[in-house]
């Protein structure tokens, strides 16, 4: 049985759709967490960029004494490498791949989606993204690392082999530290994935020189896309 799509919320460009940036927040945040990133990047309106902002699942999480929260997946210790949700993950891929179906539905071709989220919401763009069987036109992972890393050998498909992937990290990060998206990235990189890195200096956030970063990427991404 097919589960039912997750809720949104969606910024449309003032023309034409010729993009879209599927966004996934962070846990215990919700679809509006990123929505007023969108102003601050001032994109540029040829572009035709439509935002979308999925709701994760409400689920129990185990460290936050099970409290029922938006979650991708469960967080079952804050120790990494730590113990994992792979039956969250996969289930929330399924949710996330069927966003972006809705995406061709819609008109846009695959190469002209972006994946993009923020700490787990970042973990589960990268991990959809890699498995993905069509050719995206970039993956955007902040603050984040790549879950069931163990497990990317055998899952990945090659696709999006080449599809450019924009990593970002705190410094100061004390939720996700640094050296686990680092070790993320390079993983990624020994695996012939085009992993490119910046980090900042901050804690478990977001800056105003990435968002900079993050709009330069795009602009970068998306027009590769349409040519």
């Amino acid at each position: 049985m097919t589960a039912p799509l997750l809720t949104t919320v969606e910024i449309e460009p003032a023309g034409v759709v010729r993009s879209s940036v599927i966004w996934l927040h962070g846990l215990g945040a919700d679809a509006h967490d990123f929505e007023p990133i969108v102003p601050e990047l001032r994109l540029p309106e040829e572009l035709g960029i439509r935002f979308v902002f999925p709701n994760a699942p409400n689920r129990p999480v185990t460290v936050n004494g099970g409290m029922q929260m938006r979650a991708w997946y469960d967080v079952l210790s804050m120790d990494l490498p730590r113990q994992e949700d792979p039956d969250g993950v996969y289930a929330s891929e399924q949710a996330i791949n069927q966003l972006l179906e809705r995406e061709k539905q819609r008109g846009v071709s695959a190469d002209r989606m972006v994946l993009a989220g923020f700490s787990q919401g970042g973990a589960m763009a990268l991990h959809t993204a890699l498995r993905y069987p069509d050719r995206l036109a970039g993956t955007l992972a902040l603050s984040c690392y790549l879950p069931l890393a163990a497990k990317l050998n055998n899952d990945r498909r090659p696709a999006n082999q080449q599809t450019p992937i924009f990593m970002a990290h705190g410094d100061y990060d004390s939720v996700i530290p640094l050296r686990y998206g680092q070790q993320s990235a390079e993983l990624l990189r020994t695996l012939g994935y085009p992993v490119e890195w910046q980090d900042y200096s901050m804690g478990h956030e977001v800056c105003w020189e990435e968002i900079r970063d993050i709009a330069s990427w795009l602009k970068r991404v998306l027009a590769v896309a349409q040519a």
